[in-house]
């Protein structure tokens, strides 16, 4: 299976023709949360950049294995082989069990990602499951000399590395700069060089989470896990591997070095990143303090917040602007997003209400052709948007009677809005009632303008601009059409 799909290669710095090697096979593996926190809208972009690209490869007929991990061991405070590990600092906070806290967060971020209909991965694998699998890597990188023991800790040797291979490379950092720092001036006495990373660390007595190991009772780096289960899950050589900006380097670029280390060759063919979410230009996140979970932006509980946004306003937001850019925090932003995605889906419902005449007026030709273009330029999903905004401005000249569609244009039509918005780009609408409670609702609405009609029929013009003006007032938009009168209520 080949299809004319091109994603940006981080690695190459271009944009590459996708053909897995493995075809019509895709392996996907996607950096997961570190689960000690509450999941914020940082974890909403490459969670959903990710699903997109998990959706629309489903959609072009490839059959996916998508690993997503959970980090529960081994990221620490500062930087990732100093300080305190995240998890057993909250749990020593909270008094609890590490393994409580990343089961209480791990959940959260399941409801969170349910909520933003992101699609659950093909396995979710734990670091803190794959201790001794990390064990076996950390030994084939010794047994080929570039890493060392020291003090019951093992160290990824760079400068051993550098002599055959390429550190560097994909973050476009100069090895010579990084070797040149010095340990005295880090305070890292254990390592040969500042810019070593550790493959295993020796636990401090105060340490509660540690396991066995030939070289000490430790835990496993944190850059180790993606590696190990990569492979285990992937193969030696896998499709994708993606995660946000910030994981470029360290995390990314040691990845590339402990696994070419190990094993001989690198094992990923496309490396894929999404750009940041940012408040007033500075990056959001929990080491920054400037963070909104997700749970604050659907209860418009922070006080950064005007109101509170649905999940799939949250989506839409990240999805108008294209992974790789940068996208900056703001209610104005949200609440056009929240404006525009209510256009889209007031489209859809229109479309279902649209009778279909003899011939087609409305320019919807090559539609599907220019969405699916878009998608194979990268995931281009703003352009994608644009072109179901254009088709909207034709739905609504069609409904207004100064345009027509005959059947089978209106079935494309249906069928396009239907599989860019819903399948590929994860779209769903949110309904503020549900059940007897939307039927009563409607019942409601429906009598209102029913006796509006009566009135107006009566030429009662008092009692009939009154029913339009509280309903107004209410919140509700009315358009006298020549087939009665359509209605929508605004936010």
């Amino acid at each position: 299976m080949k299809h004319q799909l091109t994603i940006y290669n981080t690695l190459k710095r271009k944009k590459e023709l996708f053909i897995p090697i493995n075809s019509p096979h895709v392996g996907m593996y996607v950096c997961g949360p570190t689960v000690y926190g509450d999941p914020h809208l940082g974890h909403a972009r490459p969670a959903i950049t990710f699903d997109v690209l998990f959706r629309y490869l489903r959609f072009l007929g490839y059959k996916v294995r998508y690993v997503r991990n959970i980090t529960d061991v081994g990221h620490l405070e500062h930087d990732a082989d100093e300080g305190e590990d995240k998890i057993e600092k909250k749990a020593r906070l909270e008094q609890l069990e590490p393994m409580e806290i990343v089961q209480y967060y791990t959940l959260r971020y399941h409801t969170a990602m349910d909520a933003l209909n992101v699609l659950p991965p093909s396995i979710e694998p734990r670091a803190s499951g794959h201790i001794i699998e990390q064990e076996n890597f950390v030994k084939k990188i010794l047994d080929n000399g570039f890493a060392y023991i020291s003090n019951g800790s093992v160290y990824f040797d760079i400068e051993a590395y550098s002599k055959k291979h390429n550190y560097g490379e994909l973050s476009g950092r100069n090895v010579e700069d990084l070797l040149s720092t010095t340990r005295e001036l880090d305070g890292q006495a254990e390592k040969h060089h500042s810019c070593d990373f550790a493959l295993w660390k020796k636990a401090s007595p105060e340490h509660i989470m540690h396991w066995p190991s030939p070289w000490s009772e430790g835990f496993p780096g944190w850059h180790l896990e993606c590696s190990t289960m990569g492979t285990k899950y992937l193969g030696e050589e896998f499709d994708i591997h993606g995660g946000g900006m910030d994981l470029l380097f360290p995390h990314h670029e040691c990845e590339i070095a402990q696994s070419v280390a190990a094993l001989g060759h690198e094992t990923v063919h496309y490396w894929m990143h999404n750009n940041m979410i940012t408040i007033n230009g500075t990056k959001m996140g929990k080491s920054l303090g400037n963070f909104i979970t997700l749970e604050e932006f659907f209860k418009g509980s922070h006080k950064m917040l005007t109101q509170a946004y649905a999940p799939m306003t949250i989506r839409f937001f990240i999805l108008q602007a294209h992974y790789r850019s940068t996208v900056d925090f703001s209610n104005e932003a949200l609440q056009a997003s929240e404006k525009g995605l209510a256009r889209l889906m007031e489209a859809v419902a229109n479309l279902n209400r649209i009778v279909s005449g003899d011939k087609t007026t409305v320019d919807i030709k090559d539609l599907r052709t220019k969405c699916t273009e878009a998608m194979d330029d990268d995931l281009n999903t703003p352009i994608v948007i644009s072109y179901l905004f254009d088709a909207t401005r034709g739905i609504n000249n069609i409904l207004a009677g100064t345009a027509s569609i005959t059947k089978e244009d209106l079935d494309e039509l249906k069928s396009v809005f239907h599989t860019f918005m819903f399948d590929i780009m994860g779209l769903k609408e949110e309904a503020t009632t549900t059940g007897n409670d939307e039927k009563t609702f409607d019942k409601v609405v429906d009598l209102l303008l029913e006796l509006r009609k009566d009135a107006k029929t009566n030429k009662d013009w008092t009692t009939a601009d009154k029913i339009r003006n509280e309903m107004t007032e209410m919140g509700f938009e009315l358009k006298d059409t020549k087939d009665g009168t359509d209605w929508k209520l605004n936010k």
